[in-house]
């Protein structure tokens, strides 16, 4: 006991460092641990911090929810709430893809409400703005990796904290705004990945948890339904799995079987869903099929971009695992 104690003492002023040399106007809040940390934090020392929260309209968006809670309960003043609808989804689709060069549906899917929400920071004046990405990969908080044993887990974590990249840094590039990432601070980063992996995954209160030496850190700090918060992607937590539906509405059965065989005949692409070929034929439009760099090099069998030796996923279709 004395041990997490003094982790978490560490990691409370480390993170508290992190968050100081990273600070930014703003920050897309969507309620979850991560996000709720830093704004705790930053909110300390930027008096008049704003906060996104975005979702679909007219779907259950637990985000909402979560991130009101917090923005209650650290009596912040400037929380920016946007709703989005489909008309808007869709356009903002053609953006992502372009932007982030991928047909993978759920790179696409999260970014939609990413994009959508640095568009209203830029709206707001907003140049730099704040996210919680890469504490998932740092304190294991996929639950993908929750049966792993212990040398198994830590080869995935190394892997992950390797090769991890976010849309966010290359949306809010395109916007002309600058995305601060505290977990990903050097001295927090390297700290956190050699951690050993029996402080990130732990049961609390009868569940199995990711992250639990973050949680542990920051108890007390927050409300305790955001610290236990259930890890979820944005796209669950805005209500964004919507477009999976409606895109499938859109696509009549037909067609679908006709062009999926058709770009698996002529590109060599495995459209795996309805879905799937709405961002394939956006993509295609943009930069025609893919092709590899280097054909000398590991290509993706799913659809022939170029892919790491050592990856496991295809950032370009979203194929996992090769």
């Amino acid at each position: 006991m004395v041990l997490v104690e003094e982790i978490s003492y560490k990691i409370r002023n480390l993170f508290e460092e992190a968050v100081k040399r990273n600070l930014g106007e703003g920050i897309l809040l969507s309620g979850g641990l991560d996000t709720s940390l830093v704004t705790l934090v930053a909110s300390k020392y930027i008096s008049s911090l704003k906060t996104f929260t975005g979702a679909f309209k007219d779907v259950k968006a637990p985000d909402i929810e979560y991130a009101k809670k917090l923005v209650d309960y650290l009596k912040l003043k400037q929380h920016i709430i946007y709703y989005f609808d489909e008309d808007k989804a869709i356009k903002t689709i053609k953006d992502v893809v372009r932007i982030m060069q991928s047909f993978d549906p759920m790179e696409v899917r999260n970014s939609v409400t990413i994009l959508i929400g640095l568009e209203k920071a830029k709206e707001k004046g907003i140049n730099t703005i704040m996210t919680g990405d890469g504490s998932d990969e740092l304190f294991a908080g996929y639950n993908i990796l929750f049966k792993l044993e212990k040398e198994e887990l830590e080869a995935k974590l190394k892997k992950l904290c390797i090769s991890m990249h976010f849309s966010s840094v290359d949306l809010g590039k395109s916007l002309g705004i600058k995305v601060k990432t505290p977990f990903l601070d050097p001295e927090f980063k390297t700290f956190a990945m050699d951690l050993n992996p029996s402080l990130k995954i732990r049961k609390e209160k009868g569940e199995i948890h990711g992250k639990w030496i973050l949680r542990k850190a920051f108890e007390g700090s927050i409300p305790e339904e955001l610290i236990w918060r259930e890890k979820i992607p944005i796209e669950f937590g805005s209500g964004s799995t919507f477009l999976t539906e409606k895109l499938s509405i859109k696509i009549p059965d037909e067609e679908f079987f006709e062009k999926k065989q058709k770009y698996q005949e002529e590109d060599k692409v495995t459209i795996r869903d309805k879905e799937h070929l709405f961002y394939y034929e956006v993509y295609r439009s943009l930069f025609g099929p893919p092709k590899p760099l280097d054909p000398k090099k590991k290509t993706c069998p799913y659809c022939q971009a170029n892919v790491s030796e050592k990856s496991e996923f295809c950032r370009t279709c979203g194929a996992y695992p090769l």
